[in-house]
């Protein structure tokens, strides 16, 4: 980490997967997180998806160093799940690995997942494996218009599983659609979880078997 923390507070280009980049300035790092201001927002990035940081020197694409956090009680030393954990209930998007973009409130964070509350989707689980970056709004704006009243932010009353798998087995019988109904093979009613393998009867009856760390998002319908 030595080296990259000569970047700290610098104007920096940074390439993800799938090819996508941001520019601004880096404001902090930790073991397996960044921050990167864009000169609106505050960026949230796992490491996990970083392909490269590289220091710019564009004067047209300068962005002032921020002048306050976007959490008021950051930690000092930060980490993935430090930052989800306090990003609980603050109205965030969070961009998932396929093009998939949530509005919301993370709820609750596991040992492999995190709870997300989407007034669109309700109550998701969403592997932690595959957030891409995280990005919390101005504390005055709330999701789609919607009065806070209407909100229900507080902690999912579904019993919880330590992980991703345990939660998926408890949810056996029932409608599920992963990856937000993406694909109509990832939508169907779940018949068995076993060993990192999903087993779902799809719309027509066919069986389809999932991988599970290969599944982004869960919600049931």
């Amino acid at each position: 980490m030595s080296d990259i923390n000569t970047l700290m507070g610098k104007q920096v280009s940074i390439l993800l997967s799938g090819k996508t980049s941001f520019k601004g300035v880096l404001t902090d790092l930790g073991q397996d997180i960044l921050v990167l201001y864009n000169g609106n927002q505050f960026i949230y990035i796992p490491f996990l998806h970083v392909h490269r940081i590289k220091k710019t020197i564009d004067k047209n694409e300068f962005v002032s160093n921020p002048t306050e956090s976007a959490f008021p009680d950051e930690m000092d030393a930060i980490s993935y799940r430090k930052i989800l954990t306090n990003a609980k209930g603050t109205f965030s998007e969070i961009y998932v690995t396929g093009n998939l973009t949530f509005h919301g409130y993370i709820t609750s964070v596991l040992n492999d997942y995190f709870v997300f509350y989407s007034p669109v989707y309700k109550t998701m689980f969403i592997s932690m494996s595959h957030l891409k970056w995280l990005t919390p709004y101005n504390q005055t704006i709330t999701p789609y218009s919607l009065s806070n009243e209407s909100l229900p932010v507080n902690p999912s009353s579904v019993p919880l599983q330590r992980s991703l798998e345990e939660q998926l087995k408890r949810e056996v019988g029932k409608l599920v659609v992963f990856d937000a109904g993406s694909d109509p093979m990832k939508i169907g009613k779940l018949l068995n979880v076993n060993n990192n393998l999903v087993e779902l009867a799809l719309a027509n009856g066919d069986t389809v078997y999932l991988k599970l760390s290969h599944i982004k998002s869960i919600h049931l319908p």
